[in-house]
C-alpha cells in the first residue's frame, strides 16, 4: 500500500479509536447527573465506571488472538457494531441495571478497537515506517481526551439534549468507521486451520475479572484485609494458574506462552505494566485536583490537562519521524522513561498553591516522556515477533498496560482517600473546628464552592498534598520501567509489513490483494477480492488468497 492508500485505510481506524476514547471521556462529567436521574446508589456509580473497564481489559487478549486467526477487518467492524449496540442500550436505559449491562457491551467493543487498531497498523505498515503515522494516533488521542469532557459538560447542561446524548454521540462516528473500513481497508487473507481455545478464554477472562473487581472495590465496598479480598484474589489466582496450564497444552492458545521466551516481548510487557501503574495511577486524579484543590470547574479542569496532551502529541510525532528516518529506536525508549520519571517526580512537589505555569511545565514534561515511551514499546515488540503472533503480542502489551492502570488507579485511590482524611482531621483540629466522629474525611467528594471559607481552605490543602503523594508513589514504578527498557536489545526495524512477513513465513512467493497487486504478479494472478469477502481461515494452512 502506498502512502495515500495507508492514509485512507487509517481513516476508518482513527474513527474507531476516536469512538473508543470518547466513550470513556465524554461520560466523566455526566455520571453524577446520570446516577441521580436513575435514582441509583453510590455503589452503582462505581459499577457504571468499573464495568466498561473490566470488559475492555479482560477481552483485549481475546481480540488480539482472534486477529491472528480470522479476518481483521470483519473483527474491527464487529467491535464497532458492539459499541453501537452498547451505546444505544445505554442511551435508552431507564434503570441502572441495564445501564451497567450496556457499559459491559461497550467495553467489549472498546477492547476490540484498542487491540485491533494497532494490529492492523502493523499488518499494513512496515515497522520502519510506523513512526510517520504515530502523530495521527497522538492527534486522535489528544482530541478525544480534551474534547470528551467539554462535549459531555455541554450535553448535560443543554436542556433539550441531556445526558443520554453522551452515549448517542459516538454512534455516528462508529457507523462512519464501519463504512470507511469497508471501503478503504484491503488486506489479503491467509487461510489456515483454526481451533478456538474456549476454555482458556473463559479462564483468562474469569481470572482477570476477579482480580480487577478486587482492585476496583477494595477500600470502598469492603476492607483490603477482608474475606472478600481473600475470595477474589485466591479465586483469581487459581483461575489464572489453570489458564496457564491450559494455554501450554492447546494448539491455538489465546496467549501463546512461547512469546514470553522472546526477551523483547517479556521486557516490553513488564515495562507496559509499570507504565500503566505510574501514568494512569497518577494522572487519573489530576482532574479531581484541578476541581477541588484549585477550585476550577469541570470544563476548565478538562482544558488544564492540555499541556500534558500536547507534550504527548509532539513527542510521539517527532520521535516517530526520527525513528522512521534513522531506524534507531532504543534511545527514545530510554529517554522517554527518564523524562516520565522526572515528570512524576516534579509533580510530587505540587500543592494547592502551585502556579499553573509551573504545573503546566511539569505536566508537559510527563506528557513528553509518555509520548516517547508508550507507542515505541509496541513498536519494539511488533518488530521482534513472527507475523503469526503480531495480534497476540500487541494485545498482551495493551492488556498489561490496562491492567497496570486499573491496579494503580485503585491502589493510589485508596492512598488518596486515607491521606485526605488524615490531612483534613489535622487541619480541622489546628483550626479549632470540631472533627466528626468518623474523622475529617468525607465518603463523597466535597463541593468546595459550597463550603465555608475556613473549611474550604483545609479541603483544598488536603487534596493538594494527597495528590502530590500519588505522584511520589508513582515515580518508582516509572523508574522500574526505565530499568526494564535499558535491558531491551535494539534490533534493526523490519522494512516489510506484517502481511508481507506473513507470506514469507508461510513460504508463499507472493500475496495478491485487491488493494496492492505486485506488478510482477499481476500478469500471472488475477485478484479475487479483499479480505472482507472471506471472514474465515478454515482450510489448508498458508494458502494466500485475495
Amino acid at each position: 500500500m502506498d502512502h495515500k492508500q495507508i492514509l485512507q485505510a487509517m481513516s476508518g481506524l482513527m474513527a474507531g479509536m476516536f469512538v473508543a476514547i470518547l466513550a470513556g471521556t465524554v461520560v466523566a462529567n455526566a455520571l453524577p447527573r446520570i446516577i441521580a436521574d436513575l435514582g441509583a446508589s453510590q455503589s452503582s456509580y462505581t459499577w457504571v465506571v468499573t464495568s466498561e473497564l473490566l470488559a475492555m481489559t479482560a477481552t483485549v487478549p481475546l481480540w488480539g488472538k482472534l486477529s491472528d486467526l480470522y479476518n481483521k477487518k470483519l473483527l474491527l467492524q464487529l467491535s464497532l457494531g458492539m459499541f453501537v449496540v452498547g451505546s444505544l442500550l445505554a442511551g435508552f436505559s431507564h434503570e441502572v441495571g441495564l445501564l451497567i449491562f450496556s457499559r459491559v457491551v461497550q467495553g467489549i467493543g472498546a477492547g476490540g478497537l484498542t487491540a485491533l487498531a494497532q494490529v492492523v497498523m502493523a499488518a499494513i505498515i512496515p515497522p520502519r515506517q510506523l513512526g510517520k503515522y504515530a502523530g495521527i494516533f497522538g492527534a486522535v488521542f489528544a482530541v478525544g481526551t480534551v474534547a470528551g469532557p467539554l462535549i459531555g459538560g455541554v450535553l448535560v447542561d443543554t436542556s433539550w439534549l441531556g445526558w443520554r446524548w453522551c452515549f448517542f454521540i459516538g454512534v455516528p462516528f462508529a457507523l462512519l468507521g464501519i463504512v470507511l473500513l469497508q471501503r478503504t481497508l484491503k488486506l489479503p487473507t491467509v487461510r489456515r486451520e483454526v481451533k478456538i481455545d474456549f476454555l482458556g478464554a473463559f479462564l483468562i477472562v474469569a481470572g482477570v475479572c476477579a482480580l480487577l473487581i478486587w482492585t476496583s472495590l477494595a477500600g470502598h465496598q469492603f476492607d483490603w484485609a477482608s474475606w472478600q479480598t481473600a475470595a477474589l484474589t485466591g479465586g483469581g489466582v487459581l483461575l489464572l494458574v489453570a489458564a496457564v496450564f491450559v494455554e501450554g497444552r492447546v494448539p491455538e492458545p489465546i496467549i501463546p506462552l512461547t512469546i514470553f521466551r522472546n526477551r523483547t516481548v517479556t521486557l516490553t510487557t513488564v515495562a507496559s505494566l509499570l507504565v500503566g501503574v505510574a501514568m494512569f495511577g497518577g494522572t487519573v486524579f489530576l482532574s479531581q485536583y484541578f476541581q477541588i484543590a484549585l477550585g476550577k470547574s469541570p470544563t476548565v479542569a478538562g482544558l488544564m490537562s492540555l499541556p500534558m496532551i500536547l507534550g504527548l502529541l509532539v513527542s510521539s510525532t517527532v520521535a516517530g519521524q526520527i525513528i522512521s528516518k534513522t531506524g534507531k529506536w532504543k534511545a527514545y525508549l530510554v529517554a522517554g522513561a527518564v523524562i516520565m520519571t522526572a515528570g512524576l517526580g516534579l509533580l510530587a512537589t505540587i500543592d494547592a498553591d502551585t502556579h499553573f505555569g509551573l504545573l503546566s511545565l511539569y505536566m508537559a514534561i510527563l506528557g513528553i516522556g509518555v509520548g516517547m515511551l508508550m507507542q515505541n514499546l509496541v513498536l519494539a515488540a511488533q518488530n521482534d515477533v513472527p507475523a503469526t503472533e503480531l495480534g497476540a503480542a500487541t494485545s498482551v502489551l495493551s492488556f498489561f498496560r490496562s491492567m497496570g492502570g486499573t491496579i494503580g488507579t485503585s491502589a493510589l485511590g485508596a492512598v488518596l482517600a486515607n491521606r485526605v482524611a488524615t490531612e483534613m482531621t489535622n487541619g480541622m483540629k489546628a483550626a479549632g473546628i470540631p472533627v466528626p466522629p468518623g474523622g475529617g474525611g468525607e465518603s463523597s467528594v466535597p463541593d468546595v464552592a459550597k463550603l465555608p471559607a475556613p473549611l474550604r481552605e483545609i479541603v483544598e490543602n488536603a487534596y493538594g498534598l494527597a495528590t502530590a503523594d500519588l505522584f511520589l508513589l508513582a515515580a518508582p514504578f516509572a523508574a522500574l520501567a526505565l530499568v526494564a527498557v535499558v535491558f531491551i536489545k535494539e534490533k534493526p526495524l523490519k522494512t516489510t509489513s506484517g502481511m508481507e512477513r506473513l507470506a514469507e513465513e508461510a513460504g508463499a512467493e507472493e500475496v495478491v490483494g485487491a488493494g496492492a497487486v505486485p506488478a510482477d504478479a499481476a500478469a500471472k494472478d488475477k485478484p479475487v477480492g479483499d479480505e472482507g469477502q472471506d471472514g474465515g481461515s478454515r482450510s489448508a494452512a498458508a494458502t494466500p488468497v485475495g
